[in-house]
């Protein structure tokens, strides 16, 4: 037990070093054209090769913790589910080339410590899908996302019932079968890429046996982390509902962005602390001026005007995003109906 907390404890020192160094000394607020400046002028790859290797580490540590009884088990579960979607979002910033200093070192740091043992698409692909396909077309039918969310149920006309299962889309059957085809999908004939995701549960078991790769490695990946990223997900936009407008990427963002808990600090810190980190609570932020680290995301987002949407909570109550999101859809089948 004290190996693994250690462990864990020093993951969490090894990511230290880079939150210290891109964020010290920034503006409580400030301009997209005074944060890029202190960004490129901190850019390195050491501290985030370090931050890297700390989510590693940390989850070793819960790898060890695993074995040590069934409550032990799920915290660990619970904590490489929200390593995993750290390192989604980390690699993240390496795609759209902001992580490190190189494009290069961004493209390897992703690769190796994110996209091969979490068995994701190649990073070129991720760009193409994500910084090309996505940020221009944010919630428009050309969105690649909008796809995804119709799959998973959430379209106009959708039943109560089947609304709901939507919002758990990752831990219903047609869920789990999607996460499942996809994986398999991106290791099939890639012997490298399929290695590197199978050497993870091996290294699970032989740090604590066959409880650290079922706890440590099959539910995680399996059903808590692609829950963690679809809440995310969900939370990114006003999918249903956006406003289409034209001006500053601010102008043309505040339209179609959520912003969760803008009222309460606890819940925010709550949650960029689990499933929405490295900025993603800020995506707001983040559309308006992709090519900004999340360590400066907070100071651009006081800087802007407020987005029109800002929920109090995520799935519960008439201000959440779940409730916006079935209204919005709601009135899309009755403006349909009328059409017709």
């Amino acid at each position: 037990m004290l190996l693994a907390l250690s462990l864990v404890a020093l993951g969490a020192a090894l990511r230290l070093p880079d939150r210290l160094h891109f964020a010290r000394g920034v503006p409580r607020s400030a301009a997209y054209t005074q944060l890029i400046a202190i960004q490129r002028s901190r850019a390195n790859n050491a501290t985030p090769t370090a931050l890297l290797a700390g989510q590693w580490v940390q989850i070793t540590g819960y790898w060890l913790l695993a074995g040590q009884g069934l409550w032990a088990a799920a915290a660990a579960a619970a904590g490489i589910a929200v390593s995993f979607r750290h390192l989604q979002e980390i690699s993240h910033h390496a795609v759209h080339g902001v992580l490190a200093r190189t494009r290069r070192t961004n493209v390897l740091l992703a690769e190796v410590f994110a996209h091969h043992p979490l068995a994701l698409v190649p990073v070129p692909v991720r760009r193409r899908r994500h910084v090309i396909d996505h940020h221009p077309r944010a919630t428009l039918a050309a969105d690649p996302n909008l796809a995804e969310l119709d799959q998973a149920g959430l379209r106009p006309g959708v039943s109560r019932r089947r609304f709901l299962l939507a919002l758990v889309h990752p831990l219903t059957p047609s869920g789990i079968r999607t996460t499942c085809t996809t994986l398999v999908f991106n290791l099939y004939g890639k012997p490298v890429r399929a290695a590197a995701a199978l050497a993870v549960p091996g290294a699970a078991y032989l740090t604590g046996g066959w409880t650290a790769a079922v706890a440590g490695v099959l539910i995680p990946r399996l059903l808590l982390y692609p829950l963690l990223a679809w809440w995310s997900l969900l939370a990114e936009h006003t999918w249903f509902d956006a406003e289409h407008r034209t001006g500053t990427p601010a102008e043309v963002e505040a339209g179609r962005c959520l912003r969760l808990y803008p009222q309460s600090r606890l819940l925010a810190a709550v949650a960029a602390a689990t499933w929405l980190p490295y900025g993603d609570l800020h995506h707001y932020a983040h559309s308006a001026h992709p090519a900004l680290r999340w360590n400066y995301l907070p100071a651009l987002e006081r800087h802007l005007p407020p987005p029109h949407a800002t929920p109090a909570a995520l799935l519960l109550g008439p201000h959440s995003v779940a409730r916006r999101h079935h209204n919005a859809l709601t009135a899309l089948h009755r403006t349909g109906a009328a059409a017709r």
